[in-house]
């Protein structure tokens, strides 16, 4: 049973946990809802998934590793930037370990779904990839052989609170929908399930989900096919932003927007125009794992 190894997923709605071998292979699995009001019951959830985990390994004191929304600031060692803004300020890593009595390895969680497709998903065997998270909001993170990048500022991959490049005063992009890091125009106002919604909304004024807009695009209706046309044409210049910056081998995308397929075909035909090359190789691909990359990322955090 050696190389066992627990990985937690934190998210705003839901905490996932597995049970990983050394080969990789998941042996157990649990999700939970999270009290996303209270830092107190984040930390009972990790606690009991923590133990439910061990319990079905049969043993204790595996190696446990987080993935979380935000990131842990340098300077003091708290948790900055989630979106689960009751985690902010807070030391959450500090009280985990004190709570497990052990090491623990955290991460923020697109950073972990970058690992998990770089060891062994979509993009396995490339050096440098960068891993989008389209889902209620949009993050972003990258992995350079098969490791987190979080950087000196602890930022690495924080591409969704980037201005929307290349602004279209057509679609009246300028100054954009404020966000709710208190900047305009970012790409998450933009590029996630929100603000898909918000813009059907503005253009057409049909409040629709960002899930009934993509099945009635899929289903032929005019005005959200237009909608998933803009969508696309941002995420584009988006992406295509961080190619000139970062060039990643591999761009990978989770969350629920991942599951339009459209996106994969349509996205890298528009990037080119803003790609400051005369050819673009790098793949814009769907997570191979799915919804588990990023909690099977957090696992990977303790290599085999």
């Amino acid at each position: 049973m050696s190389g066992l190894r627990i990985g937690i997923d934190l998210g705003g709605t839901k905490a996932a946990a597995v049970l990983m071998d050394a080969g990789a292979h998941i042996l157990a699995r649990a999700r939970k809802p999270t009290p996303f009001e209270s830092y107190e019951g984040q930390i009972d959830l990790i606690a009991d998934l923590v133990a439910e985990m061990e319990a079905a390994a049969g043993q204790t004191g595996l190696p446990v590793g987080i993935g979380h929304p935000g990131a842990i600031s340098r300077a003091t060692g708290r948790i900055k930037n989630a979106n689960s803004l009751c985690l902010n300020g807070q030391p959450l890593k500090e009280d985990l370990q004190a709570r497990l009595g052990r090491e623990i390895r955290m991460a923020n969680d697109a950073n972990c779904l970058a690992v998990s497709e770089a060891s062994d998903g979509a993009a396995a065997g490339h050096a440098v990839v960068f891993a989008v998270i389209l889902g209620t909001g949009c993050g972003g993170g990258i992995a350079v052989n098969g490791l987190p990048w979080a950087g000196p500022n602890a930022i690495g991959g924080e591409w969704g609170h980037n201005p929307l490049p290349w602004p279209r005063p057509e679609w009246d992009e300028t100054p954009g929908p404020r966000h709710w890091d208190g900047q305009y125009g970012s790409i998450e106002a933009y590029c996630s399930g929100r603000g898909l919604a918000r813009d059907h909304h503005k253009v057409t004024g049909d409040p629709l989900t960002g899930e009934q807009i993509v099945a009635r695009a899929a289903a032929g209706d005019g005005p959200c096919n237009a909608t998933l046309g803009r969508f696309e044409d941002r995420l584009a210049r988006g992406l295509a932003s961080v190619i000139n910056l970062l060039d990643p081998e591999v761009i990978v995308v989770g969350g629920g927007l991942s599951r339009i397929e459209r996106l994969y075909r349509h996205v890298p035909a528009l990037w080119d125009q803003w790609v400051f090359s005369d050819e673009v190789r790098t793949r814009l691909l769907p997570a191979m794992h799915g919804d588990s990359s990023g909690v099977r990322g957090a696992a990977w955090l303790w290599p085999a």
